[in-house]
């Protein structure tokens, strides 16, 4: 997937944006119409790379104007951003951190792993991996960009969560914040593992089952590590 005007899409001409009448204070947007073109976005990021795509075919995908994307967006890294926050949001929302005392801490675990994994190896995921890893675009500020509107949201959400299990003594977990960054890490790391880096180099695809053990056992290894006993938070 080229990626040669990752740094300034903007100089593209075909993704020039138009000269805009702002719009008054307050004034609502169609929501109908942004689901629409992060809809089209997301499925023209996967099909084309960063680079391969343009806002005049992204309108059109979406069936709307040009001038209503960048309404809505701004511009073309913005709307990336906000289709990987989109994407992430939509296979792990948020209500799988927030606080539920009545759940076990490794049921909470396991939801959270096998959703997270599911997000990792969706094909958009996986595609949007291998893009930002080229040449071109590593390094650069849509390398940032989608770390802030996905990773980053995820990581700081699950921290969250860990500082209240060890709060009741569930986790043995240093409150500082570097150590609870760094147990959040090693969670994430864990559950990817050697299955998601195999999918990402196209040399496999485990089967559910597979995934399914490989899971049970990132959580429990990370149990091992930093749990206590069972608790609620």
């Amino acid at each position: 997937m080229a990626a040669r005007n990752a740094r300034t899409p903007s100089n593209s001409a075909p993704d020039a944006a138009p000269a805009l009448r702002p719009a008054g204070p307050g004034r609502p947007k169609d929501l109908g119409k942004r689901a629409a073109i992060l809809d089209a976005a997301k499925r023209m990021f996967v099909m084309h790379g960063y680079d391969g795509v343009s806002m005049d075919q992204i309108a059109a995908e979406a069936a709307v104007s040009k001038l209503t994307v960048y309404s809505h967006f701004g511009d073309k890294e913005s709307l990336f951003a906000a289709a990987v926050k989109s994407h992430c949001e939509n296979l792990l929302p948020s209500s799988l951190f927030e606080p539920s005392p009545a759940t076990p801490l490794r049921e909470r675990l396991l939801d959270i792993a096998r959703a997270f994994y599911a997000m990792v190896s969706s094909p958009e995921s996986v595609a949007g991996h291998r893009m930002l890893c080229t040449p071109q675009l590593a390094g650069t500020p849509l390398s940032r960009m989608f770390w802030d509107a996905g990773p980053q949201r995820v990581h700081d959400e699950f921290t969250a969560l860990l500082r209240r299990r060890a709060a009741t003594g569930a986790l043995a977990i240093d409150p500082e914040p570097q150590a609870l960054h760094r147990a959040a890490t090693q969670f994430f790391a864990l559950v990817k593992g050697e299955p998601h880096a195999m999918l990402v180099f196209g040399c496999c695809d485990c089967g559910p089952a597979e995934v399914e053990a490989h899971l049970v056992a990132a959580v429990d290894v990370f149990l091992r590590a930093y749990g206590r006993e069972a608790g609620a938070a």
